[in-house]
């Protein structure tokens, strides 16, 4: 196959064929799955010099596997940057972040609102650590610039954000950061093809390829990319080291699969949520719908200048009425989700199933409730993950559930 150069074609050619060409043993299309632990060498010699670097080859799974390797490539070739690293989970990747970039004494800044497990980062393990941590609203630029100290060595956030699904400018909080600092963004909920972070400015980029690039529910997995100087670093020793958290050979597989269709299926859940989050709006029950589509939405003008294509996602929030039927919008959440027969209550994402669930219970449960109120989630949100069923039938599945309540 010849070594095209992926920036001048477009999205869906390039998620189908980069990083991946015919099997040299066989020919086979398809990436084979090499599920090895390990990798023999036919002399001391050969060993010896791969170990070294001195010549390109794979020695144990744990610092690289073929099958991996082709999953790296294409997620690399998917953002336009030089390099990545594949791990265990979006958490794997995470903390191979943290790890390779920030040492004692360290300042980091994250935004005051991030997925559970990343926030249990952020307020235990990090101090625990010796590193300092701060919280702002990284939208708001001069808290953030307020925030900034000599030690600080990174700024974290996610665009969207989970659950409020909060935009972020990430050109202006680059010019903010300068050279020195490193913006790392967790871009999960909008992988391209809706947006390139990188290009708008991020150093890394992180992504939980358990939910969208996957696509279908089956593989754990995350995704660093960003320059191969960094990529590197967390190669060489965060990753493989203290983390010791690889993909295994056939999540990878799973992965590279689900992949070649990434940019049907976000348009499909980009066009769903879209349609429920009108539909949302207009309900006389639900008091406000967080999806940057909607022109009603604080995020919609940022939106539209750094997502692309008119996708904005396929995840949204809402909160119910403070009263409804004469119920809290709590327990009116529960009746709902409870009467609900097309979407599941489950957390994760970006399957091709619905999927909803309760954050202040589910995913945000650890978070203590003074910093929920302070990120705005409230008893009363929901998130919805929409999938690529009928939108009319989602919809309508919305309409007997809120009936029943």
């Amino acid at each position: 196959m010849s070594k095209l150069d992926w920036s001048n074609v477009d999205f869906e050619t390039m998620i189908i064929h980069a990083g991946q060409g015919h099997d040299p043993a066989h020919g086979a299309l398809a990436t084979p799955i090499y599920q090895t632990s390990t990798f023999c060498f036919e002399t001391v010699e050969e060993g010896a010099d791969k170990f070294a670097k001195k010549i390109p080859g794979y020695q144990y799974t744990r610092g690289g596997n073929p099958t991996t390797r082709a999953f790296e490539l294409k997620c690399a070739a998917m953002e336009g940057d030089e390099d990545a690293v594949a791990t265990a989970s979006g958490m794997g990747a995470v903390g191979s972040v943290m790890i390779a970039f920030l040492k004692c004494g360290d300042h980091v800044i994250f935004d005051n609102s991030v997925y559970g497990g990343t926030n249990a980062v952020a307020t235990v393990n990090l101090p625990n650590m010796g590193i300092e941590v701060s919280r702002v609203d990284t939208s708001d630029l001069e808290a953030l610039k307020a925030a900034i100290k000599p030690n600080t060595k990174m700024i974290y956030f996610e665009t969207p954000n989970n659950p409020m699904i909060k935009v972020t400018d990430v050109a202006a909080v680059k010019a903010v950061a300068g050279k020195d600092i490193r913006v790392v963004v967790d871009a999960t909920f909008a992988p391209p093809p809706i947006q390139h972070v990188l290009k708008l400015g991020a150093d890394v980029v992180l992504h939980s390829i358990t939910k969208y690039i996957n696509g279908h529910g089956d593989a754990l997995g995350g995704v660093v990319v960003g320059s191969a100087a960094d990529m590197g670093l967390i190669r060489g020793n965060a990753m493989t080291k203290i983390n010791g958290c690889p993909p295994s050979p056939f999540n990878s597989y799973l992965v590279l699969r689900g992949m070649k269709t990434l940019a049907l299926r976000i348009e499909r859940h980009c066009q769903n949520a879209m349609a429920v989050a009108k539909y949302l709006e207009s309900n006389p029950y639900v008091k406000k719908v967080y999806y940057p589509g909607l022109e009603s939405d604080p995020s919609h003008e940022l939106a539209c200048r750094q997502m692309e294509n008119g996708l904005f996602g396929g995840i949204l929030s809402f909160e119910l009425n403070d009263d409804v039927k004469g119920m809290t919008s709590f327990e009116a959440g529960k009746k709902l989700l409870n009467n609900l027969s097309i979407a599941s209550i489950a957390v994760s994402l970006g399957d091709p199933d619905t999927l909803i669930e309760h954050p202040a219970s589910m995913t945000h449960a650890a978070v203590s409730k003074e910093d929920r109120l302070a990120a705005g989630i409230t008893d009363g949100l929901i998130r919805l993950s929409v999938g690529l069923e009928s939108a009319r039938d989602l919809i309508n599945d919305f309409e007997t559930a809120f009936a029943t309540i």
